[in-house]
This record gives structure tokens, sequence and C-alpha cells, in this order.
């Protein structure tokens, strides 16, 4: 079976839409940042670094640090899916992100967003 190509896809080619996103909205890069720093563990200059490396989002996952025990708090619709029925474990982190961009954007609280209790 083929991979989807998003696997083979630069997380730096799509960043700039997820922050492009987040501003249009009146949010920040830096919440961009602290939301992908929450789910997978990077550091910031970590971060950095696998977004100049051109890394992609299968590397990007499989490589991350820690990935958050709390992104099975995160549920709901994206692309017509919901997010906690997806089976592949990669498809389900690139879902979660877009999740997370799109809370953001909707104005959740960055609280609610990471899912502190």
């Amino acid at each position: 079976m083929l991979k989807h190509r998003i696997y083979t896809t630069s997380v730096a080619s799509v960043y700039p839409h997820y922050v492009a996103k987040a501003e249009k909205k009146g949010r920040t890069k830096a919440e961009v940042d602290e939301i992908i720093r929450w789910l997978t563990g990077y550091s910031q200059e970590a971060l950095e670094a696998q977004l100049e490396k051109q890394t992609d989002f299968e590397t990007f996952f499989a490589q991350a640090p820690r990935l958050n025990p709390a992104r099975t708090l995160i549920k709901g619709v994206i692309c017509g899916i919901r997010v906690e029925d997806i089976e592949e474990p990669t498809m389900q982190l690139i879902r979660y992100l877009d999740k997370l961009i799109d809370e953001l954007a909707k104005g959740k609280a960055m609280e609610k967003i990471l899912r502190k209790r």
C-alpha cells in the first residue's frame, strides 16, 4: 500500500500555513511552536533544527523526543474524520497537530488546547 504523500512532505513546508492560520485569527507563532513542542517533546532549538533540515512528517514524529501522553485527550473531527478513530499512528499524530492548530485559530485558551486540567 502506498503511503499518503503528507508523510513525505516536509514539516517546514506546512509550518508557515499553521502560523498564517493562527496569525490571521490574532494568535502567534510562539503559540504554534508551543503546541508543536507540547505534542512532540521537541525543544524550541530542536524544533527549529527539524524545520531547517526540511524533515518530513514521518521522520519528524518518529524522532519526536517524547510524544505527550495527553494527546489521546484530543477529540473531534478534522477533514471529515474523527481524530480518535484514525488507526495509523503517524496519520493520527498529523491530524492531532491539525486539530490543535484549528483550536488555536478558533480562539480556544492555550490551557484547554494543551489539555491542562
